[in-house]
């Protein structure tokens, strides 16, 4: 059960993320599943369709958005994963126009699995660092 949970925790950032499949999400993400820390840290997503949309607007201003997972480990249901996203400020949002920026953000998502599925997933990403950097003028 472990190396399936990770593999499934491998296909979720593959698949939603890398490569921006959101049929994935309905396929993967439990109808009642809730997550925690995206897009900010106060953040709440219920189910598939309000988790797409997060997705969707996420890599609208970043659409090129790449998820190096570093470490999996996996213990009965849960799965903890630290991972890089690198990717590039293209889209207007975070609250200014696109900098065409290149950032790498560190973070952390903890998944709780039932049956195949993520029922709950914590997110840590540092936004603040991330929006001081995109924000800065005088970085390239």
């Amino acid at each position: 059960m472990s190396e399936e949970n990770k593999n499934l925790a491998r296909r979720w950032f593959e698949e939603v993320w890398n490569r921006g499949d959101e049929s994935a999400i309905a396929q993967m993400y439990h109808p009642d599943a809730q997550s925690v820390g995206l897009p900010d840290p106060e953040s709440l997503i219920k189910g598939p369709q309000e988790f797409a949309t997060v997705c969707r607007n996420f890599r609208s201003v970043f659409p090129d958005i790449h998820v190096t997972l570093h470490d999996i480990i996996s213990e009965g249901d849960q799965v903890a994963i630290r991972w890089d996203a690198t990717m590039t400020h293209l889209g207007d949002g975070l609250g200014f126009p696109a900098s065409s920026k290149k950032v790498t953000m560190p973070g952390s998502s903890f998944l709780r699995l039932r049956n195949g599925q993520i029922i709950e997933g914590r997110n840590q990403m540092d936004f603040t660092r991330l929006k001081l950097h995109l924000q800065n003028k005088s970085e390239a």
